[in-house]
């Protein structure tokens, strides 16, 4: 019987470590900001994750207009990462495999709406090229039972969320909805991805 990571293939295409140079940085969108920015933290080779949003204006970018459901923006997290410690296409594999379901339009569990969306703001054609190949790669594969929604939009730009919004999950564990959406997401983390975090014994 296929074990949990064998669902999720690794992606048959990425991008080469050598080909850029120095830090570089993935938005991804998949339902609250919070549970998304919690499953990357820990993540080895993460230098930081910034809930924020994507997808719309600076103007109203803010969370009361953004939860209105009023605006262009998706709650999202911005990646900072060494390309030499963990790849594009290994944060994709998280992305799609932890932090969220990509067959659901336009919501996640309970939270309803464009803002709560999936979606991959590539920075260039690079990251869209290999967001492309992998989402096609767990299509074919059947990896899900219904097709992936995933968006993928050009990053024009991310605003950093409030400072509230920042490691919430991490400094409310025992809140409601973090103890009932995020932390189940990063108990799977350490549970298949253990040895991929900080602090991890090599």
């Amino acid at each position: 019987m296929a074990t949990f990571l064998d669902r999720f293939p690794d992606p048959a295409r990425d991008i080469d470590p050598s080909s850029v140079n120095g830090e570089q940085t993935a938005v991804f969108a998949g339902g609250c900001f919070w549970c998304v920015e919690a499953v990357f933290e820990p993540v080895e080779g993460v230098i930081d994750a910034v809930s924020g949003y994507a997808g719309g204006t600076a103007e109203t970018a803010d969370y009361e207009t953004v939860c209105s459901g009023t605006t262009d923006h998706a709650e999202a997290v911005r990646i900072r990462y060494d390309p030499k410690r963990i790849t594009y296409g290994q944060l994709l594999k998280l992305f799609f495999s932890i932090a969220h379901d990509p067959t659901q339009l336009n919501r996640q569990g309970n939270d309803h709406g464009r803002q709560y969306r999936s979606a991959i703001f590539y920075a260039d054609e690079a990251q869209k090229e290999v967001a492309e190949a992998y989402i096609r790669q767990l299509d074919e594969a059947h990896v899900f039972d219904a097709p992936i929604v995933t968006r993928l939009e050009p990053l024009r730009g991310f605003y950093e969320a409030e400072d509230y919004h920042q490691g919430y999950a991490e400094r409310n564990p025992f809140q409601p909805y973090i103890a009932y959406t995020a932390a189940p997401k990063v108990k799977k983390l350490h549970q298949y991805y253990g040895d991929k975090l900080k602090g991890a014994s090599k």
